[in-house]
């Protein structure tokens, strides 16, 4: 059963529960360029992307959308398009007056990152919250002015430092930091708001987000949500965190919008968003629950394999150690190893599918190990791969490193794909360390904050390295900055000379 939600309207395109599960992607052309991000949002509109979304980092890009928005117009083209806001009030402003939805992040649109920690006393928290309330109030005037409608967009690792200094970098931070916006704008009695909860750890994006769900309905807050993995990579391992991440919280009646984040062409996003909604949405509440014991010739859902039926050659996967839901004893069940058959021709659909039906129950502490069967023998050998990308995401078993690279956009000032490539080809043997490629300094430090190593554009021609949250190299010349990575993580791991 869908979560129930009043309707957001988006120009011609209304959101929420009422209508089928929207799909979007973002453009990753520098705002500036009519010409290429024109070009680029009719590529996503006509893949099926529902909304498009366009970074407005500046008042100057903020006020260029209305000649984009024009320009699509002219085409023919009536596709609502959303500006994506950091740090630039004024920015958000200027859009709300052009697009149809304005996207802000309550971590940083008015809370500033102090270079000290302050401990905030209740009246202090308070002060601020007062303050924020102030600062919001010209955004929701021109948003009911021009209706306007409002992403309240949280991304763990980019917190404010008031929220982590109560809350922590966890997901109550999240919702917390979100509920905060979101009680300003029920206060000035603007509803035409849209929730999400953003990470690249999988777990945290789908913990934040149920535990979102449970506080709007406590507080009888019926708002659509958002879904999305952010900077999950490319490829099989993007498409696995990603179809893992959505697919899941779409199965429990969760979500409303879904954007896919690839480090690939943004219009590659919307089929796999296709994908995953379109699966989800033809599959049983049921899923959710414990799958029932099944022939091993049953191929039309998850089943459990009896000890019987447990060829050491044929489990493509395990995962330590085993974990069950409280209410459940390992003496009631057969040995926990899960498959399922997927007829499927294409592979893309396995990733997609396998991602939905075996997350769940990896995710809720269920299974010992997977096995993953497909006929066709082309695909054999990457059902195992499957497999293994899997549990990865689950954070069940790490079998090769975990890349987290940005999908990019119109502030990335460097080839994110070509870079992203290059860095997996050095390291593919390091497996378990965890590498962001980020395509700049708005993003980039607060969304890696799960990896072991950084690499960020930091200016025109120009990155810096992180180990963990701290910056080592600085505005080291793009040119060297790969080698520079690959040298600071040999000085810390022996593996880099193998």
């Amino acid at each position: 059963m869908r979560r129930h939600t009043h309707t957001v309207r988006i120009g011609d395109v209304p959101l929420g529960s009422e209508y089928p599960v929207r799909l979007q992607s973002m453009v990753n052309t520098d705002t500036m360029n009519t010409a290429a991000t024109v070009a680029q949002a009719i590529r996503i509109i006509e893949a099926g992307g529902d909304y498009v979304r366009i970074t407005a980092p500046g008042v100057r890009e903020a006020e260029h959308l209305s000649v984009i928005k024009r320009e699509l117009r002219r085409r023919g083209y009536r596709t609502p398009l959303i500006a994506d806001i950091h740090f630039n009030p004024k920015a958000a402003e200027t859009a709300a007056r052009v697009v149809e939805k304005v996207r802000i992040n309550p971590g940083n649109y008015i809370d500033r990152k102090r270079s000290v920690p302050k401990d905030y006393s209740d009246s202090e928290y308070a002060a601020e919250l007062e303050r924020m309330h102030e600062r919001l109030l010209p955004l929701i005037r021109i948003c009911k002015e021009y209706g306007t409608a409002v992403r309240i967009g949280s991304n763990h690792g980019s917190l404010s430092d008031r929220v982590v200094n109560r809350y922590g970098d966890t997901p109550e931070g999240m919702v917390e930091s979100a509920m905060e916006f979101l009680r300003i704008f029920e206060a000035e009695q603007f509803r035409e708001v849209v929730v999400s909860m953003k990470a690249s750890n999988v777990r945290v994006a789908i913990d934040s987000t149920r535990l979102l769900a449970q506080r709007l309905a406590r507080e009888n807050m019926p708002y659509p949500l958002h879904l999305g993995v952010t900077e999950a990579g490319e490829g099989e391992d993007g498409r696995v965190k990603s179809a893992l991440g959505i697919g899941a919280l779409l199965l429990e009646g969760v979500g409303d919008t879904v954007r896919v984040s690839l480090t690939e062409a943004p219009e590659a996003e919307i089929p796999v968003a296709k994908q995953i909604v379109r699966y989800c949405t033809r599959q049983a509440v049921a899923a959710v629950s414990m799958p029932e014991m099944q022939t091993l010739d049953a191929s039309d859902k998850i089943v459990w394999i009896r000890e019987d039926y447990r060829p050491p050659e044929k489990i493509t996967a395990l995962c330590p150690p085993f974990r069950l839901p409280d209410n459940m004893q390992k003496s009631d069940l057969p040995v926990p190893v899960l498959k399922k058959i997927y007829p499927d021709s294409h592979i893309e659909d396995i990733y997609v599918k396998a991602a939905c039906d075996f997350g769940v129950p990896l995710l809720n502490g269920v299974g010992e190990g997977i096995w993953i069967e497909t006929p066709a023998p082309e695909h054999r050998e990457k059902s195992t791969d499957i497999a293994l990308s899997l549990l990865q995401a689950c954070r069940l078993r790490m079998s090769k490193p975990e890349y987290i690279s940005c999908p990019s956009c119109g502030r990335t000032l460097f080839d994110l794909q070509a870079t992203a490539a290059r860095i997996r080809e050095k390291t593919a043997h390091l497996k378990g360390l965890k590498i962001a490629v980020m395509g700049c300094i708005v993003n980039g430090p607060g969304e890696m904050a799960d990896a072991d190593y950084g690499y960020v554009g930091s200016g025109v021609g120009k990155v810096t390295l992180y180990r963990q949250r701290e910056a080592v190299k600085r505005n080291i010349p793009e040119a060297d900055a790969v080698d520079e990575l690959l040298r600071l993580i040999g000085e810390n791991d022996n593996r880099m000379a193998e």
